[in-house]
């Protein structure tokens, strides 16, 4: 008897089951894998928010000579002046489910360049998508904020409505961007304003690690489940 009669033919309905079922568990692994490595970023951001703030809010011109992705975290302070008229509407902010933007707005701080961008809180957006709010914004004013470096988001579609006018509406915080159109530079990070006209709402960490962690281990379980589904499966049809 040749050997090949000896060796079992699968048939398409068990290649089938394999692929899906190594499809799936591989999915499921992968995102379990993601959450986890989500958690653990998350936990890096708390302790070095937490660090920086151990230390208290910095002047702007003591803000150490550093990479900027360092300094995410930091509190600083110091005299903003706006550089007016220039004003961005950030789109897409719901806020106890009205609908609004944030103000986000170009400063010189401490008369030191470069220009620094800050979002200085919500404000309620008009009936009409067609309008923009009417904001009133001091010229000069006390900067002490949270200084984020990581804005990090995804852009779907084009970002900015420039239409030549202020204030022009945007569906995200790109510095390198935003400084094509004021034509000076400008500092690769943001700041929340914690005290304005406006309503602050920023929150660095959303989902907290321990979320994270959880849906890490909830994929990790679907994935045990669909090996015991197919290994049933296999065990009854084949």
């Amino acid at each position: 008897m040749a050997a090949s009669s000896l060796t079992p033919q699968w048939r398409p309905a068990q290649w089938l089951l394999v692929f899906i079922t190594l499809a799936a568990f591989l999915l499921l692994c992968k995102l379990a894998l993601w959450q986890w490595h989500r958690a653990d970023e998350k936990q890096q951001l708390l302790q070095q928010q937490a660090s920086w703030q151990q230390q208290g809010a910095m002047a702007w011109t003591q803000l150490p000579q550093a990479d900027a992705q360092q300094l995410d975290g930091i509190l600083i302070q110091g005299k903003a002046v706006w550089q007016k008229p220039a004003l961005w509407l950030l789109d897409n902010q719901v806020l106890s489910g009205r609908a609004g933007y944030d103000v986000v707005i170009p400063v010189l701080v401490d008369q030191r360049p470069p220009l620094l961008l800050v979002n200085l809180g919500w404000v309620e957006a008009p009936p009409g998508r067609d309008e923009l709010p009417q904001v009133q914004i001091p010229v000069q004013f006390e900067l002490q904020g949270l200084l984020r470096t990581q804005l990090g988001g995804v852009l779907l579609g084009q970002n900015l409505e420039d239409t030549g006018l202020w204030p022009q509406r945007m569906q995200q915080v790109v510095p390198a961007e935003l400084s094509k159109v004021l034509g000076q530079p400008l500092y690769s990070g943001l700041v929340y304003q914690q005290h304005s006209p406006f309503r602050y709402h920023y929150q660095s960490v959303v989902m907290p690690p321990e979320k994270h962690r959880a849906y890490a281990v909830q994929w990790a379980l679907l994935a045990l489940v669909v090996l015991c589904v197919a290994g049933a499966l296999w065990r009854r049809e084949f």
